[in-house]
């Protein structure tokens, strides 16, 4: 079992930068692919950005690409998400995911995770 727990987010003005971690604590990190989420009240939970294993492969979804960088330090057991050019659309509580290895060609689906941390709010003011 790993048990991941998010950090790092808060308020920011629109352009700014905030940077999320996740330390999974648990079993062996490179076991698992991981991913970020994130969800508004009343939405489904949306993908953002997801890294292999071995931190070789990366996914993002349309709206965030070029702006956020999905990382992992398996040495450290955590993985960040460097959010840059923050808008005022990517006001969302952050969550921070762990999919089996074996599930590493779809990391997209939030059906693929396992284990789910309990998020981390981002306001981005406009």
């Amino acid at each position: 079992q790993v048990q991941p727990v998010e950090s790092g987010g808060g308020l920011v003005q629109a352009g700014g930068s905030l940077r999320l971690s996740c330390a999974a604590s648990g079993r062996t990190f490179t076991n698992y692919g991981m991913g970020w989420f994130r969800q508004a009240p009343g939405k489904e939970r949306e993908f953002v950005a997801a890294i292999n294993w071995s931190g070789s492969s990366t996914e993002y979804t349309d709206s965030v690409k070029g702006r956020f960088t999905i990382s992992r330090e398996n040495a450290k057991s955590t993985v960040y998400l460097q959010m840059n050019s923050l808008k005022h659309e990517d006001t969302d509580v952050y969550f921070c995911a762990a999919a089996p290895r074996h599930y590493s060609d779809n990391l997209r689906n939030n059906r693929s995770y396992n284990y789910w941390g309990q998020g981390t709010h981002v306001t981005v003011s406009s």
